[in-house]
């Protein structure tokens, strides 16, 4: 699956496994990833593209702040069932 800027993609490794975030920025191999909480658009997760597994879900992400990726997410989690942190 090709990963585009405004997917929404699980974190598959680390410690932030099962995470959900939303791509920000494409740069070679190497995404940047929001959430709107922990990880904001001034301050976005770094994170190599064989770490995550996008969903087929995309959202235009280019003019909105971090209250409303919250909000995405929240309704994304809850349309997804996203697997629970371990």
């Amino acid at each position: 699956m090709e990963l585009i800027t405004g997917m929404a993609v699980y974190s598959r490794a680390g410690h932030d496994k099962n995470e959900l975030y939303l791509i920000r920025e494409i740069n070679g191999e190497v995404l940047y990833l929001v959430n709107g909480d922990s990880r904001t658009n001034l301050n976005p997760k770094k994170k190599n593209k064989k770490h995550v597994q996008g969903i087929n879900r995309c959202f235009d992400i280019r003019d909105v702040n971090d209250v409303e990726i919250k909000k995405i997410l929240k309704d994304l989690s809850k349309e997804e069932q996203c697997p629970k942190r371990m």
